[in-house]
């Protein structure tokens, strides 16, 4: 019989972005929460890029915000500089991207999970679970402590059996210097989880003070700065600039030179690496005929002189990245301070989650971030978001909070490792969001806060902003609803504007879907119009412009709802089922799709299988209403 020290409801082991945002939601939605990390000063660490967001990734911060999460008002309280990437296409791709103050972000997550009610925050290390029956009971600790709990929440990110690589010299340890765990992995195979190796890697640190920022080209923020919280409505600070130049031929010849010395092409690192965040050594192997490549060079900080080299992510000796860096326009000189490496590290095969992040077969486990073979912070903070409600949710006998392929991005995410799994790190990206032109980052808010209500992290502050944008946009599309007559100021507006004059009277609203023409125009000479928000504006705006694709839209998500409305039994018995293929068989029985949605989209699962299912399920339908009768 164990003696346990302490009971928790919830343990979050970890604290990197997934630990952060689990941890904390469990604590806001009332749970008395543990959150173990293996060091303080490693807490919602930015071990790789200084910055927040970008593509497709400020659609997660902005959701995780939509559903009360932190990581996108610390970004707003820590940035350094901040951009709309994209504004050349379509607002299904606008991401907003913030360089942040690494230090600071740290600092500021720390201090709100140390003064979060319910929350205790302990360093320390998990290094075995307690099942019983099934289920979670707690764990156990280094030194022997023991927590009781009755849910688990993994985030353990890339620490397991961690293998840091710089050229020939490789040593155990986690990121950034920091110690590894040694122990979990090991009880994960127990528990029955499927172990995965795979890399990840960094570029180099260089000091500010030893560049020539003349000859490179700078890169400044947005003016007026675009908040990432639907919290904030404005920002205003200082904005620092990034910079921008590029490898050369003699980069490629020096780095090519010297490939047998990079561990990824001597063979000394075997573990998959991300296919959309390559090394400098892949991009000049898989990209020959390329003359250059990009490198942003970014600050780390407001009070340090590190800064990041952005594109030259490596695992070359040491020596070659000085020789390497020093063929760069403006880094002749450079003095490195950290050098780039490769890590490599376990991660589980995420296949045996459901669409909670919880384990199929073990009652209040739950698993969040790079452990589940995702890359990058917002990837890893939407898992913490989403596994720590639903740890909570569970606790509570609620129903879980499911997020579909056609509500939001994470939902995307957490479809796409648990349905399909994945064999690389797994990187989110606009294209995978067949949804993407209703899944907007503008309107996260819309989409999301609402659902999350019956969470307890929708405060009624935020809930009433939502509200009162809502009531805005109702407004507005009421008043655009009226016609105006073709009077000179409105053809001298178009004309302005390079559009065709009218000849006619005209409704507002279809002023308004003309390419150059904006609601500030309309409002400009139409005072009747409400003076509505800039959020509301812009909800308005796009409405009107893509109305008709938003509308074909809504109609495939009308249809794919109707494949995930196809509920499929959890005891039903797939190899009963003739017609099926061998491999569906054993892929349906294993992972157990809640619905045919789902299942259709289970690797190894065929269009034809999905037709015996759906004749299946008929069949199961006509037989309960002949009882019935």
């Amino acid at each position: 019989m164990l003696n346990f020290n302490e009971h928790y409801d919830i343990i979050v082991a970890g604290a990197g972005h997934a630990g952060v945002e689990a941890a904390l939601a469990c604590a806001r939605m009332g749970k008395k929460t543990l959150c173990i990390c293996l060091n303080l000063d490693s807490v919602a660490l930015c071990a790789c890029n200084p910055a927040i967001g970008g593509t497709s990734k400020g659609h997660l911060v902005r959701e995780i915000d939509a559903l009360g999460g932190e990581m996108g008002i610390a970004a707003d309280e820590t940035f350094i500089q901040m951009r709309m990437l994209n504004l050349g296409k379509g607002p299904a791709v606008h991401s907003l991207r913030a360089q942040i103050d690494k230090s600071g972000y740290h600092f500021r997550m720390k201090h709100v999970m140390e003064q979060q009610e319910n929350l205790t925050l302990r360093q320390d290390e998990c290094e075995r679970i307690i099942v019983k029956n099934s289920r979670i009971c707690g764990i156990i600790c280094s030194g022997g402590m023991e927590y009781s709990c009755d849910a688990l929440v993994i985030c353990a990110g890339v620490y397991l059996r961690s293998l840091i690589h710089i050229g020939d010299y490789n040593r155990e340890q986690g990121p950034s210097g920091l110690a590894r765990s040694t122990s979990l992995s090991e009880q994960l195979t127990e528990l029955g989880f499927e172990l995965r190796r795979f890399k990840t890697g960094t570029p180099p640190r260089v000091s500010r003070r030893s560049l020539d920022l003349t000859r490179m080209e700078p890169q400044y923020g947005d003016e007026p700065i675009p908040p990432f919280s639907f919290m904030h409505d404005s920002l205003n600070r200082e904005q620092n600039p990034c910079y921008l130049t590029y490898t050369n031929q003699k980069t490629h010849e020096l780095i090519l030179s010297n490939l047998d010395r990079s561990p990824m092409f001597s063979g000394r690192i075997h573990a998959a690496a991300t296919r959309y965040c390559p090394s400098i050594e892949d991009k000049l192997v898989r990209f020959k005929d390329k003359e250059r490549h990009q490198l942003f060079i970014e600050p780390e900080g407001i009070s340090t002189e590190e800064m990041y080299v952005q594109g030259f992510s490596t695992s070359l000796p040491k020596d070659v990245q000085a020789a390497a860096l020093r063929t760069i326009p403006g880094l002749e000189s450079c003095e490195i301070m950290r050098y780039g490496y490769a890590i490599e590290y376990d991660c589980i095969d995420p296949t045996a989650l459901d669409l909670t992040l919880g384990s199929r077969e073990i009652a209040g486990l739950y698993f969040a971030g790079q452990l589940n073979g995702s890359s990058g912070y917002e990837e890893a903070a939407a898992q913490g978001i989403l596994a720590g409600i639903n740890a909570a949710l569970y606790l509570n006998n609620d129903e879980p909070l499911i997020l579909r392929r056609s509500d939001a991005y994470i939902g995307v995410l957490a479809d796409d490792l648990v349905t399909k799994g994945t064999n690389e790190p797994y990187r989110m990206m606009t294209s995978r969001a067949e949804y993407r032109l209703v899944l907007r980052q503008d309107n996260a808010d819309l989409r999301l806060t609402e659902l999350g209500r019956r969470t307890g992290l929708i405060s009624d502050e935020r809930y009433g902003r939502l509200m009162r944008k809502r009531e805005a946009i109702e407004r507005a599309n009421a008043a655009l609803s009226v016609s105006v007559p073709p009077e000179d100021r409105l053809n001298a507006l178009l004309e302005a504007k390079g559009e065709s004059r009218v000849i006619t009277g005209v409704k507002l609203e279809n002023l308004l879907k003309r390419n150059n023409i904006g609601y500030t125009d309309l409002l400009a000479l139409y005072p009747s119009l409400p003076d509505i928000p800039t959020d509301a504006r812009e909800q308005v705006e796009i409405s009107a412009h893509y109305g008709g694709y938003i509308e074909k839209q809504n109609e495939q998500i009308a249809r794919f709802e109707l494949q995930e409305g196809m509920t499929l039994p959890e005891d039903m018995d797939y190899e009963s089922i003739s017609g099926l293929r061998i491999e569906a068989r054993q892929k349906l029985t294993r992972m157990k799709p809640k619905n045919l949605g789902q299942a259709s989209r289970i690797s190894g699962v065929s269009p034809a299988d999905i037709a015996v299912l759906m004749i299946r399920l008929k069949a199961e339908k006509l037989k309960d209403k002949g009882k019935e009768q």
